[in-house]
């Protein structure tokens, strides 16, 4: 199996060949989808909610970010990990954003970063490429713009909405993003946006026509039941396979089955004897 680049994952694009990718935030999940195939690893903000039970992405930190990339580039044998940037992690200045991208690189180990926002930040996303870090753009619904946006909405629904989204992805691709991940956008737009763009556009929630598609690592396996989007469909239900062997594994604590004695070393009853 190959190694994942700007350079494949452009090519897939021009192959029709879609990209699948996955949120993951720690090793051994990371692991497995990279074992499956999957070419695109996202540790993304939303490990605020999924991880760390927040309401929504704004409390995550470069430090949090940091803390669950790092785990997820190591399992990566074959996967493009991108991480990221965090609320106000790249809002602030050019400076920032191009700061917390490289410690992003540096003690994340990720091989790209993904930031939110259209012509507004193409000077944050031009200084981050000119540094030599891949950029992955976000359009549509922005989580970290949940409160400007008026909650969590579909976006690009009026003739000028749409065409404000048409101009933002231009603008992000102008300005060096390698990719595009479009957001609760719907379905007829985000195709023409994608059939627009050179570079690979990763929909969720955003219909079949974008060039690949994106979930979260625990909404696919039925693991997360806090909020479910329209866009989410399970592909196993983990989420009760595990909960089931949470509770059996109580019950064979609780009567004594667990452990057995093939869980267990035995000694010389003889060098009891002189345990005092």
């Amino acid at each position: 199996m190959k190694k994942h680049t700007v350079v494949s994952l452009r090519r897939q694009k021009a192959e029709g060949d879609r990209i699948a990718m996955i949120t993951a935030y720690d090793y051994t999940m990371a692991k497995l989808m990279d074992a499956a195939g999957v070419e695109m690893l996202l540790v993304g903000d939303s490990l605020g909610m999924v991880m760390l039970g927040y309401a929504d992405t704004l409390s995550v930190t470069m430090e949090d970010m940091i803390h669950h990339t790092r785990p997820v580039a190591c399992a990566a044998e074959h996967a493009f990990v991108v991480a990221d940037m965090p609320f106000m992690s790249y809002q602030a200045s050019v400076e920032d954003a191009v700061r917390n991208a490289g410690r992003l690189m540096k003690e994340g180990r990720a091989h790209g970063v993904k930031l939110e926002g259209g012509e507004d930040f193409c000077p944050h996303i031009r200084a981050i490429v000119a540094a030599s870090i891949p950029v992955v753009g976000h359009l549509g619904l922005t989580p970290q713009s949940v409160h400007a946006l008026g909650g969590y909405r579909v976006q690009g629904k009026s003739v000028e909405t749409a065409q404000k989204l048409m101009d933002s992805a231009r603008a992000v691709e102008a300005a060096g993003a390698f990719a595009l991940v479009l957001e609760c956008v719907p379905a007829p737009l985000s195709a023409k946006i994608s059939s627009e763009l050179k570079i690979p556009v990763i929909g969720i929630g955003a219909g079949a026509g974008c060039d690949g598609q994106v979930l979260v690592g625990q909404d696919l396996l039925g693991m997360f039941s806090d909020v479910t989007p329209k866009f989410v469909r399970h592909f196993a239900e983990a989420g009760n396979l595990m909960s089931e062997a949470f509770a059996a594994y109580c019950r064979a604590v609780k009567s004594g089955e667990f452990p057995a004695a093939e869980h267990a070393w035995d000694m010389d009853p003889e060098i009891l004897k002189h345990v005092r």
